[in-house]
């Protein structure tokens, strides 16, 4: 199409431009260094290599868990003006 340009970037609902969702994003992928720890401190707890190892799993889930649901919700608040949008203007897509 000859002059299409998209304009999801620059319209004033999108949710690409705000820091909340990339602060969700960035925290969401976070998450995944204590899924990490989690699997050290099983893998320890097995081969009895380490006495940290309940250290570990206690820290990794508690960090996974925090990083996970708080970059969900950190997303969730930044997509509101999106939702908001849609749901004034029926649009779906």
């Amino acid at each position: 199409m000859d002059g299409y340009v998209p304009s999801s970037f620059d319209s004033p609902h999108t949710s690409l431009t705000r820091v909340l969702t990339w602060l969700g994003a960035a925290s969401i992928l976070a998450s995944l260094a204590f899924w990490g720890t989690i699997v050290f401190g099983l893998a320890t707890k097995v081969y009895d290599q380490n006495d940290a190892a309940d250290t570990f799993l206690v820290v990794g889930v508690v960090g996974a868990l925090v990083f996970l649901f708080g970059g969900f919700f950190l997303v969730h608040l930044g997509r509101r003006d999106y939702k908001k949008y849609v749901k004034r203007t029926g649009r779906i897509h």
